[in-house]
């Protein structure tokens, strides 16, 4: 039955497993979405599922959306492209879920709202707030599905070879919007529990099989060393092929402190006009380079605490008590899965270094798409298909599941707390409906839109600067909200903007001087080269201030470790300028947050959706 399509699509270069297996992700995927969608009947389901979900639903459904494609894809492409200090991504990605464990879970669902918008108007008194914290959904929301895109166009470009990049961002976008548009919160549960563990099978099986052919970690990492330590004897089997001149050296690419945290001064040293100042920026390497691996530890374990998509999560647990054990759960599953990307990241150092030549859809991002098919230069060609076909069916249900918790996340925003209780909040449960879906396609469209322009951007990178906004907005938010009975609704909102605002605008700044960076590198004559910076003065201009500032560089591309201080002592300051403002019934707010359950104090902010009345 397969040989005739088969050879269809090896004539168009397409490997029919590789289509078929992310064929069927896709047809399970939208199937469980019309399903669910037909048990998603009020507002509750479709905001927080009906407060129903297990705790076991819950973590499953949690981690599938938190595994997103930078986990899946960008992991492994960021440790082969940058080398060891790329690990302070997984690191941190899980050690973001200890701070929600300890500080935030629980509390959080004890208040019983729908939105993060929900609980700061209803913490501080304050519609205008909400206003406030609807924009931070959408800022962090649209930063977080651009990577998403640029995992869809990816693998969407290596599945069928000639497709152009935006295409599959269209088509991948176009079909999650459609699966939330009709299900909601309930709908995209089942589709993103189901998503983890298909995701689980799909980084574990292969890189097993791959390992017992081409090698295994410990063996590969060696061959890397061996260059280092010419002592080193050659790891047994391992062949590496040669590296291409873009190749970070194995000195830097094995160091704790390599081109991830050192690239803002390997420019400037790059373009030192003498020797003397070349020394002194080396002199200033390591220094600024610790600097950067802390500010993104702050982004990423602080950024986790923070984000929106992944804290209404917490209001579809009955109470706080599974809130605090579903983020265990949470931690439990995503650390076994973080063992594995980086695996692919060595071998593929090793096998596929053509890999680094490229640029976009084309580069390292896609080494864990590729690696499987090496098996068929050692005669397990059709093994390869497979285990490339399973691959790909794990990086669709990456993006797929994270950019459903985006779009849930700020339809969510839109439709609950911008038309329900801003433009209209007269509106019956019906018509929120109505905006919840119309909402979806419109975020579903925009988010399309801005995955087309970050073609050249890695994964990774992309997701460390929403992780970042997060960390300087939301998380002082949340933490300062729930511990702190001092804080007044002008604190927390000067906090909010003062940190959220200046990191967002530090990060659009590099993002365009680097998406102009890569679009140069892609020129071959110094003439058309010369010619693509005098077409984009304002890009080529921060370009040069990167260069002679590297430390304002860093601060800007890792702008957590000024902002969130920022953002708290802001924060500190106002709340006690404005301490006349302090709600009157904050006592029995806090106590709402953190009595235990059993005293039957947890309150539902939520109501109306549930049929309680208005």
């Amino acid at each position: 039955m397969l040989t005739p399509l088969a050879s269809i699509m090896a004539t168009a270069g397409i490997d029919p497993w590789i289509a078929i297996f992310s064929l069927v992700t896709v047809v399970v995927t939208v199937g469980m979405g019309f399903w669910s969608a037909g048990k998603s009947k009020s507002a509750g389901d479709f905001f927080v599922a009906g407060r129903s979900v297990s705790v076991g639903w819950n973590a499953s459904a949690i981690s599938g959306e938190y595994l997103s494609a930078a986990s899946f894809m960008g992991v492994a492409g960021m440790v082969m492209a940058t080398g060891y200090d790329a690990l302070w991504y997984p690191v941190c990605y899980a050690c973001g879920y200890l701070f929600l464990l300890l500080f935030i879970a629980g509390p959080l669902r004890r208040f019983g709202a729908y939105t993060i918008p929900d609980f700061a108007e209803g913490r501080y008194d304050s519609p205008l707030f909400r206003k406030i914290a609807v924009c931070f959904v959408l800022f962090i929301g649209f930063f977080y599905t651009m990577p998403q895109m640029k995992g869809a166009g990816t693998t969407l470009s290596y599945i069928f070879p000639g497709l152009p990049y935006w295409v599959g961002v269209a088509v991948v976008g176009a079909v999650i919007t459609l699966n939330v548009s009709l299900g909601g919160m309930k709908g995209i549960t089942l589709v993103q529990a189901f998503q983890y563990w298909l995701k689980v099978f799909a980084i574990t099986i292969p890189v097993f099989v791959l390992a017992s052919v081409v090698g295994h970690y410990e063996d590969h990492l060696a061959a890397n060393k061996t260059s280092i330590e010419q002592t080193a004897a050659k790891p047994a089997g391992i062949e590496r092929k040669a590296l291409p001149e873009k190749a970070p050296k194995d000195e830097q690419w094995i160091s704790p402190f390599g081109k991830l945290t050192t690239k803002a001064m390997d420019a400037s040293i790059a373009a030192a006009p003498t020797p003397q100042a070349k020394a002194e920026l080396e002199a200033q390497k390591k220094p600024y380079s610790l600097l950067y691996t802390y500010s993104l530890i702050i982004a990423l374990v602080c950024g986790t605490a923070g984000l929106p998509h992944i804290l209404v999560r917490f209001y579809t647990n009955p109470d706080g008590v599974a809130a605090k054990r579903t983020t265990m759960w949470v931690m439990i599953l995503i650390g076994v899965f973080y063992v594995f990307p980086p695996v692919y990241g060595v071998i593929g150092r090793s096998l596929s270094p053509e890999l680094y030549a490229a640029v976009g859809a084309k580069g390292t991002d896609k080494v864990v798409l590729e690696l499987p098919t090496l098996l068929a230069g050692k005669d397990h060609a059709l093994l390869g298909s497979i285990l490339s076909g399973i691959t790909c069916a794990g990086a669709f249900a990456a993006f797929m599941s994270t950019f459903s918790g985006l779009l849930v996340s700020m339809t969510g925003a839109l439709a609950h707390d911008v038309y329900g209780r801003i433009l209209k909040p007269d509106s019956t449960p019906e018509q929120r409906l109505r905006a919840f879906k119309w909402a979806a396609i419109l975020i579903g469209a925009v988010s399309i839109l801005l995955g087309m322009q970050v073609e050249a951007l890695e994964i990774n990178f992309m997701v460390g600067q929403a992780f970042a906004i997060a960390a300087a907005s939301y998380f002082p938010l949340l933490f300062m909200s729930v511990w702190w009975r001092g804080m007044t609704m002008k604190g927390a909102a000067s906090g909010m903007l003062g940190g959220g605002i200046t990191a967002l605008i530090a990060i659009s700044f590099t993002s365009i001087s680097d998406v102009a960076a890569a679009g140069a590198k892609k020129l071959t004559d110094a003439s058309q080269v010369t010619a693509y910076w005098a077409e984009r003065p304002l890009a080529n201009s921060i370009k040069q201030f990167w260069i002679d500032h590297p430390l304002a560089r860093i601060l800007c591309e890792q702008p957590a470790i000024w902002a969130v201080p920022l953002s708290i002592i802001l924060m500190i300051i106002v709340s006690k300028a404005t301490a006349k403002t302090i709600p009157n019934d904050v006592r029995m707010k806090m106590l709402v947050l953190h009595a235990p359950e059993a005293l039957g104090l947890k309150q539902e902010y939520i109501k109306e959706h549930e049929g309680l009345g208005h």
